[in-house]
């Protein structure tokens, strides 16, 4: 008799490959057919709603690996809300204004100057809508759940009325308003930018020490001393208007060689080795504010450099004076204003030098530096130069250095309401905590943003000017404007002259001719986004202000986050968002940034196309996402492997499984099992800590406590020992019908489970689970864990034994090393408990034998050949019996039944009752 054909072994179709590249792809297609996204949100239409805010993502070029982790980290936490109780919509969007699509039509050899503002307006909008469909594509083939079909996108009517509104309120609320001040100007871009715009990189300078005569010393100096400061920007001498001392440092007269210079006491020491100064000699000192109003003379030009007084000065490094030019530094142009000094700005918008400083007209800034040293040498006032590479601002688009420059800005004040700000951060839950510190810091410090560009794809700034060149901002005109847009789109901006795009009638006292014109600059990008709490969580009927997250990589404390509730608190009061999550950037295996010309750039595409979306969405769920966090093709081998293990698992049960009718075969949970009651209230406790930990925003808890669970529970027991039952025993037998009740357990709360994370994969499981009503596992619940009879009883219980086991499975170990055994099923054992507790679990246990996966266990008192472990003494012999050719158990039973006298008795017994006609 062949009596393998008398085993019940795991039947399934349910593949052992995932084969995800190919089978991915046609599931997404599926999904798209039965609107998965619809149902969904048809399903749980009556919950409480749960918002996440997408934040746009900018419609340029394909998807990197930064956006594959923000992406997937929202569809984890939308899909779970959607199946624990919430109703939890996702609206993606874009952000589809700003320069990188203006440079990227440059290079496409569109011609701006040969086409009118708003052809090129519509040329950046035909682009950007194609980059919008690009990474639409993209996002979908991640498995991302949402309303692609309806997104929101920065560029349409409805939301830029929605922006005009917002600008209109923070006007109304006198939070507007155009200044002359110096701000970060790039001339790169030819335009100014904002803090969140800005990035600090290495850049290698000039360090100079220079000397500025005493002109004038109002009875405290004798007039033939010179003023030292230090600058690495060169350039901005020619601008030099003051220089700033502390009023409560001590300033000293400090006589070198016979000439006499005046530093900070303090900084003497540091002066002295910057300039080698041998046996410097202080002939007087006097603190600051006694030098107010003494009068330099500038070391260039044939003007003053007045002396005064500055809070900003320190001695942290330079002289303890500092160089100042009001039209290109805030210290300096504060402290400039108020001693009435010009705001003098000789550069233009492309960085070159104006006519305003002599000798250098028409020279770029950076070239000036060596211009502008020579120049200090020529006269004598150059006392050192070095170079030094420091931390210096540049534009987070082109790359490029930026400079302080004052020109006539929009600003939004934000000093004006910057406490409500602070005291709504407060309100904010952090993921990770530091967050709150971070922007809290970012907003204490922030006086006013610059929300003005020298650009033309953006949202127009609202302002009309009369005659007189007042601005005209009123309700009225922001209402039509508004309403201008959601009509006809911003272009009608450029398209129409300014009498037409105000309200029929309009007059003001600004233009008594009825001439007026409109503001030419652009909203930054980050005022498109940050209003975006107005045009999308208020405008979509679908969602709500305030969102209860936001969750963005670790740069939008300076970028969304903050804008979005600087915005959100001008117009509303309150915070956009409830709670902010962060993550960190996506680094090369290394930890290094990922960069084309080291060639280490890892793209989220080449990774599904090689492994599939689920292993990309498994990394994301295995990692640490709050820090930066490494991917290489080493890791993803890795994350592969841990894949397989949770694949071959479903694949096990399933297998067990082919056989069982819940509504027939399911044993009440009195009945079941000792053993499988135990592993159902492991599994209790894996569900309430896998929903704790996605209910925390834990991913990576969720992942490493299902794998876990799999690999140590299942796998190295539950599965393992119960293969004796699940194949060997009868069909119906009381033993496998527990067993299977508890697999369908298993695997209905797995698949759940894992669902927000293996998306594709949880379905495919899920279409060869029995008994199933739902066509997909998107549209279930998560499990609830249930309170089991006995809980503690059989923990305290089987907790032990394993603990136990752990004994003997190291006792067979070493049996099998010293070649006394070599499968634990010809083993025989004798155990000897050390104690009460462990003598009496022993004895309780039935099937023993199964359990640790031997031919027979024997309780003795006897430990003469045993070796002594922590709860046992153990002894392991070859089994002496002979091995069941069905169930491979060594028995002294084998051959009893003359019938079949290949089997133990236990197997001939099955045989009889179920398989006597199988040949």
């Amino acid at each position: 008799m062949d009596y393998k054909q008398t085993l019940l072994m795991p039947q399934t179709d349910f593949p052992m490959r995932g084969n995800l590249p190919n089978k991915e792809p046609k599931m997404q297609e599926e999904w798209d057919q039965a609107k998965i996204y619809e149902q969904v949100q048809k399903r749980t239409e009556d919950r409480p709603l749960f918002v996440l805010h997408d934040g746009p993502p900018y419609a340029n070029g394909d998807l990197h690996m930064g956006h594959a982790l923000n992406k997937v980290l929202k569809d984890f936490i939308v899909r779970y809300k959607s199946m624990s109780g919430f109703h939890a919509p996702y609206v993606p969007g874009w952000d589809t204004h700003g320069l990188p699509i203006e440079s990227a039509l440059a290079k496409k050899k569109v011609d701006r100057k040969k086409m009118s503002i708003a052809e090129f307006r519509q040329k950046c909008a035909e682009y950007a809508l194609q980059q919008v469909d690009n990474q639409r594509t993209q996002f979908k083939q991640l498995g991302v759940r949402g309303d692609w079909e309806n997104p929101y996108i920065t560029l349409t009517k409805d939301y830029e009325a929605e922006q005009i509104k917002v600008f209109g309120e923070m006007a109304k609320k006198g939070y507007i308003y155009k200044g002359l001040k110096p701000v970060y100007w790039s001339p790169s871009s030819e335009s100014a930018l904002a803090e969140a715009e800005i990035e600090y990189q290495d850049k290698r300078s000039p360090s100079i020490y220079v000397a500025f005569d005493v002109k004038d010393g109002k009875d405290l100096l004798a007039g033939d001393e010179k003023f030292i400061i230090w600058t690495t920007t060169p350039w901005t001498i020619p601008a030099n208007l003051a220089i700033s001392l502390h009023p409560d440092l001590e300033y000293a007269v400090v006589k070198v060689d016979g000439v006499k210079y005046i530093i900070a006491h303090d900084m003497l020491q540091a002066v002295s080795e910057k300039l080698e100064w041998s046996n410097p000699e202080v002939t007087k000192t006097f603190k600051g504010k006694e030098a107010e109003r003494v009068v330099a003379k500038h070391p260039i030009y044939d003007r003053d450099s007045l002396v005064i007084l500055g809070d900003h000065v320190t001695t942290e490094s330079g002289t303890g004076l500092v160089h100042t030019a009001p039209g290109h530094g805030e210290d300096d142009f504060f402290v400039g204003k108020e001693y009435g000094l010009d705001v003098l700005c000789p550069i233009d918008e492309k960085g070159y030098f104006t006519d305003e400083a002599p000798g250098f007209e028409g020279i770029f800034y950076d070239v000036a530096n060596k211009q502008v040293g020579e120049k200090l040498e020529e006269v004598g006032a150059l006392l050192k130069l070095d170079f030094i590479t420091h931390s210096y601002p540049h534009d987070w688009r082109t790359k490029k250095p930026t400079i302080f420059r004052a020109t006539n800005q929009w600003f939004a004040s934000i000093k004006d309401f910057r406490d409500d700000i602070l005291n709504e951060i407060k309100r904010v839950n952090w993921y990770p905590e530091w967050g709150e510190t971070r922007l809290y810091n970012m907003v204490r410090d922030r006086e006013d943003w610059c929300i003005s560009r020298q650009r033309t794809w953006g949202v127009p700034i609202p302002v009309f000017y009369g005659e007189d060149r007042t601005p005209i901002i009123t309700e009225e005109t922001i209402a039509h404007v508004s309403d201008l847009f959601r009509e006809h789109g911003s272009n009608v901006w450029f398209e129409w002259e300014a009498k037409d795009l105000l309200p029929e009638g309009f007059t003001s006292e600004h233009s008594p001719n009825g001439e007026f014109t409109k503001e030419t600059d652009i909203m930054d990008v980050w005022f498109d986004s940050g209003s975006s709490h107005q045009g999308v969580l208020e405008g979509r009927p679908e969602l709500q202000r305030p969102a209860d997250v936001y969750l963005e990589g670790s740069d939008q404390y300076r970028g969304w986050f903050n804008s979005s509730i600087s915005t959100g608190v001008a117009v509303t009061g309150k915070s956009p968002y409830k709670s902010i999550i962060s993550h960190g950037f996506a680094l090369d295996g290394k930890g290094r940034k990922m960069s084309k010309s080291v060639g280490n750039v890892v793209v989220p595409s080449k990774i599904m196309k090689q492994y599939g979306a689920d292993i990309l969405r498994l990394w994301v769920a295995s990692v640490d996402y709050q820090a930066d966090v490494r991917i290489s093709d080493d890791i993803i081998k890795q994350t592969s492997e841990g894949y397989r293990k949770i694949r071959n698992t479903f694949r096990f049960i399933l297998g067990n499984l082919h056989d069982f009718d819940p509504s027939k075969n399911q044993v009440a949970e009195e009945n079941l099992q000792e053993v499988d009651r135990y592993m159902l209230v492991k599994l209790q406790e894996l569900i309430k800590k896998v929903r704790h930990a996605y209910d925390s925003y834990d991913f990576s808890t969720v992942y490493h406590s299902i794998h876990n669970f799999c690999a140590i529970e299942l796998s190295s027991f539950y599965l393992d020992f119960a293969k004796d039952v699940v194949y060997i025993e009868g069909a119906d037998h009381e033993r496998r019908r527990s067993i299977q009740t508890v697999y369908y357990e298993i695997v209905t709360s797995l698949v759940k489970l894992l669902s927000p994370i293996l998306s594709h994969t949880a379905d495919e499981v899920w279409a060869y689970v029995p008994g199933v009503k739902e066509s997909s596992a998107q549209l279930t619940d998560m499990p609830e864990p249930k309170e089991i009879a006995g809980r503690e009883a059989l923990l305290e219980k089987w907790e032990h034994f394993m603990d136990v086991r752990d004994d003997i499975l190291k006792a067979l170990e070493e049996a099998r090393s010293e070649k006394i055994i070599g499968k634990s099923l010809e083993a025989s054992i004798q155990l000897t408990a050390k104690d009460e507790k462990t003598k009496e679990l022993l004895s309780s246990i039935e099937y023993l034998n199964q359990l640790l996966i031997v031919s027979s266990v024997e309780l003795t008192g006897d430990k003469a050949n045993a070796k002594e472990y922590d709860y046992l003494y153990v002894a392991v012999e070859k089994h002496t019996g002979e091995k069941c050719e069905r169930c491979w158990i060594s028995s002294d039973t084998v051959g009893e039944d003359k019938d079949y006298p290949e089997l133990c008795t236990r197997c001939a017994d099955v045989v009889k009752e179920h398989y006597a006609h199988v040949e």
